[in-house]
């Protein structure tokens, strides 16, 4: 080996290499500087190895739709089909839904709080949702009974739901018990569910506990109807470690049961980017878009502009196993 050439050139490690390490890169860096860093980067970030995992839930609760829209697309289709875990808040067009479960093969994990889902559109895509594992469905206010018996009868590997309700939200709300039925019935592998603030009643709940007995963890914090006490809990079910119905001031929101999602979402305030997804050949060293960011790291004024490129499958790398 010649002198100068003991280490590899980062240039040179394989794509998928690449993609482990850029995937605990924050998704603007992603989009925006890595490409910028050479043409085989801008490949490996165009491609399904970064893509395994995409948390875009915190920046989708603070972007225009449109701009939702086209991102969501834009990194579903370089998974390449090897998608496993999705997280992204207020999805508001079925055609969301469809091209969603049109490339979700190998989805385990699918959390799309605070959507405009209905019952008529689970039904229709639950099908093709049959490998998820843990699905998030709280303050969709659209579905009910209907869509979660869709998903039980489809989604037979579910071990975790997540239905929270907004307390406002469930003010409006007759008995849900047939949520609550539809559970029991359809989701017997369940360990962890959450359903805060849902209206059911005292007898649902049982049936729950009767048929879902692999259960773990429940949250029914805001679940006034239900009269079920500590006591109940620990000499009936001692493995299982239920939360509320009374609310604790103390309690932090945390998942520590399931995965968390991976850091591709930003902390940064920033409304909008200009994205460079375009598919390494039109990479230029000299052009820079440094100006088009503010000292807080954000656009200001400036239009949403994406380069979309060939999709990442023009490189031929097959999905990662």
């Amino acid at each position: 080996m010649e002198e100068g050439d003991e280490y590899r050139r980062w240039d040179e490690l394989i794509p998928d290499a690449l993609g482990l390490i850029f995937r605990n890169l924050p998704l603007q860096e992603m989009l925006t500087m890595v490409p910028r860093v050479c043409k085989s980067w801008s490949r490996a970030v165009s491609g399904p190895y970064c893509w395994q995992e995409i948390n875009i839930e915190e920046w989708s609760t603070r972007c225009r739709p449109d701009h939702l829209d086209r991102m969501l697309q834009m990194l579903i289709m370089r998974s390449c089909g090897s998608l496993r875990k999705l997280c992204v808040s207020g999805l508001h067009k079925d055609t969301n839904f469809s091209f969603l479960a049109d490339h979700a093969g190998s989805l385990q994990t699918l959390r799309i709080p605070r959507s405009d889902i209905s019952d008529s559109i689970v039904e229709q895509i639950a099908g093709r949702l049959s490998t998820v594992t843990f699905l998030d469905v709280s303050y969709c206010t659209k579905i009910s009974g209907r869509a979660l018996e869709a998903i039980g009868n489809h989604c037979k590997l579910l071990v975790g739901l997540c239905r929270n309700m907004h307390p406002l939200d469930a003010e409006g709300f007759e008995a849900q018990d047939d949520e609550a039925y539809a559970i029991a019935t359809t989701m017997p592998k369940l360990k962890r569910l959450e359903i805060a603030y849902h209206l059911v009643s005292t007898e649902s709940l049982l049936q729950i506990l009767s048929s879902c007995t692999n259960l773990e963890f429940m949250d029914l914090r805001g679940c006034w109807n239900v009269n079920l006490d500590d006591k109940f809990f620990k000499e009936k079910f001692q493995k299982l470690t239920v939360l509320g119905p009374l609310v604790t001031e103390d309690y932090y929101e945390t998942n520590d049961w399931e995965e968390d999602c991976s850091e591709y979402s930003d902390d940064s305030d920033y409304l909008a980017w200009g994205f460079l997804a375009g598919d390494g050949g039109d990479y230029d060293d000299d052009e820079s878009y440094e100006e088009m960011w503010d000292d807080e790291g954000r656009l200001e004024e400036l239009e949403l502009r994406f380069y979309e490129g060939a999709d990442a499958g023009l490189y031929g790398w097959p999905p990662s196993p």
